[in-house]
């Protein structure tokens, strides 16, 4: 298994393709935006420079993990020839069935499909296929080339052999496998997706604020980020969608989003990619904080 798609060259798509291509397999990085393909290719090709500025690579390593990387605007021209497809759209259920539609009709018949969701069902996903023991989830975690886990999400027809071969996978690119089962949120979501949800009623609550509840949550549970830091960092849209797949699965209303959250998600406030979120990540704030440095 040498050649590999990825769809979506996002935050995490580039992250998948950029562990993958390190490891020397052939990536095809697909999306339709051909701004959202130039702009994942910088973020690797930067990320590829912190790695040699702190000698983790060499540059001739550098050079050659980013020959491994073909772009794509299209699933058929991407897709057709490759023996393992990673799905890192948007979590939405919609859209991810879409692409599984079409990547049923253009793989080849022994092409595994994977998705990266991080809470919608695999089988949900693998039921508009006709390749269910075919079709796997591969929950990478943010950033994907420093983090080591990798839940691996059984659906209901997922077979052993397509398991095994994708544990094994996990393994060779230097990640811990995981495998759980198909639930909503799986194990990391289902956990830290409350927690985050309880910390964003905590500051609705009023009962602290922002830098106090996630001091408490660093220094009193050594966490590395707090609980609201962290959903920034995330992204409030995709805590969101998340906890609202939870709380349809489930019908608990312990899932349910915090209103301060979806008022947020609805004012454009998502954290570090909109310059907003619990934090202030904006130019304005940045050369505030740099100003500060020579006071």
């Amino acid at each position: 298994m040498k050649n590999i798609a990825v769809i979506g060259a996002g935050t995490m798509g580039n992250g998948i393709a950029h562990t993958f291509a390190q490891f020397n397999y052939k990536i095809h990085l697909i999306d339709i935006s051909e701004a959202s393909l130039e702009k994942g290719i910088a973020n690797i090709a930067k990320n590829l420079d912190r790695m040699v500025a702190k000698e983790k690579i060499s540059e001739e390593e550098k050079t050659k993990t980013l020959a491994n990387i073909t772009t794509f605007n299209s699933i058929k021209n991407g897709a057709e020839n490759v023996d393992l497809v990673i799905e890192a759209a948007t979590e939405n259920a919609v859209l991810k069935a879409k692409i599984f539609k079409e990547l049923d009709e253009v793989c080849l018949e022994n092409t595994i499909l994977a998705t990266n969701t991080s809470s919608i069902s695999i089988t949900q996903i693998a039921a508009v296929t006709k390749r269910p023991d075919k079709v796997i989830g591969m929950h990478f975690m943010n950033p994907v080339p420093i983090m080591k886990l990798v839940e691996i999400i059984r659906g209901y027809n997922t077979s052993d052999e397509i398991t095994n071969t994708i544990v094994e996978l996990s393994k060779k690119i230097e990640k811990i496998p995981v495998e759980v089962n198909d639930y909503p949120g799986f194990v990391a979501n289902r956990i830290l997706m409350p927690m985050i949800n309880e910390s964003v009623e905590t500051l609705y609550n009023g009962v602290a604020g922002v830098e106090e509840i996630d001091t408490v949550m660093k220094l009193g549970m050594a966490h590395p980020m707090g609980p609201l830091q962290l959903a920034d960092f995330i992204g409030l849209d995709v805590c969101l969608s998340i906890l609202k797949v939870m709380y349809d699965g489930f019908k608990n209303p312990k899932y349910a989003p915090c209103p301060l959250l979806v008022n947020m998600v609805n004012a454009g406030k998502l954290g570090i990619k909109s310059g907003e979120g619990f934090y202030d990540y904006s130019e304005s704030r940045k050369a505030e904080k740099v100003a500060k440095m020579f006071v």
